[in-house]
């Protein structure tokens, strides 16, 4: 089923001749599908130890090459400061055949992937991740500044696109709460310097075994708020284990409510945008926004 209205059909077939054609040196490995709830690229194995991404949406072939050049080089940078491994940029290639795309490969990391239940109470996942916040932190931006799209820089850049969510979650349940909520959120005053970060540590993008073995989908590695790597309190902890990460990044009270916050945005948008097309990534906003709502001190209550 597609996500997207403007979604690029790719299967195995396609992958495969693209593979053979652009890196004949790969032509006699295995190529499979990859199952999961990512919600940009089709993934496909290569051999054991590759692995081949196709965005799934069209966009301007040069531009497309050159977003796929600043992905690769923020993924060797974040490679290099992460406590855990993380996948590495291999390749480029070329649209070509039945795909119109410039396309990616990077090296394959094994591991189960986090889901928004799996580590609810892990008190070692919670400073597994306090650690690797800290570490990218530590990385120096260099004198770079926020990308200036998506999440992490003003709150209420995104009202348009929060009430559009809010509507169409009235359509199969009370959005008066998060409605509620979010008006609170979005007035909090801007927060500290931004630092370098992840910009997703959702569930599906950190390998588990027991503790946190990998970290995947660094391509957006960049300077940000810094409290927009806290989205992970709320979409990977129950209140106990979200307070264990709190203490161990010292997240004042400005900090740990613009995570909730950009938690939020990013929740709302989920929970009915993939509601029939992509069900664990609705799961996923369906499971923090019920924990941003349990918060006292988030939802404003205590």
């Amino acid at each position: 089923m597609r996500m997207h209205p403007d979604q690029i059909p790719i299967d195995a077939h396609i992958a495969r001749a693209l593979i053979s054609e652009q890196f004949p040196e790969w032509a006699d490995l295995e190529v499979t599908a990859v199952s999961g709830s990512g919600t940009v690229n089709a993934i496909f194995r290569v051999g054991q130890g590759m692995a081949a991404r196709f965005p799934l949406q069209r966009a301007e072939p040069d531009l497309a090459r050159r977003a796929l050049e600043q992905e690769a080089a923020a993924m060797t940078e974040f490679a290099s400061a992460s406590p855990v491994a993380s996948p590495i940029p291999v390749a480029l290639g070329r649209p070509g055949g039945a795909y119109p795309m410039p396309w990616s490969v990077q090296t394959w990391l094994d591991g189960d992937v986090a889901t928004p239940i799996s580590v609810a109470t892990s008190t070692a996942v919670a400073r597994d991740l306090a650690d690797l916040i800290q570490s990218l932190r530590a990385v120096p931006t260099r004198g770079r500044t926020f990308r200036g799209t998506g999440r992490g820089g003003d709150l209420r850049a995104h009202d348009a696109y929060v009430q559009e969510c809010l509507t169409e979650v009235e359509g199969f349940r009370d959005a008066e709460p998060l409605r509620a909520l979010w008006s609170r959120l979005r007035g909090l005053p801007d927060g500290a310097a931004h630092v370098m970060t992840h910009s997703d540590l959702t569930p599906w993008n950190i390998l588990i075994d027991e503790r946190v073995r990998g970290v995947l989908d660094a391509g957006c590695f960049g300077p940000a708020d810094p409290s927009l790597d806290l989205v992970c309190a709320w979409h990977h902890f129950d209140a106990p284990a979200r307070a264990v990460l709190r203490d161990a990044l010292s997240a004042d009270e400005l900090a740990w409510q613009r995570g909730a916050a950009w938690a939020f945005q990013q929740a709302v948008g989920l929970v009915w945008y993939y509601r029939t097309t992509n069900p664990p990534m609705a799961w996923l906003g369906e499971t923090t926004l019920a924990r941003l709502l349990a918060d006292d001190d988030v939802s404003g209550t205590r």
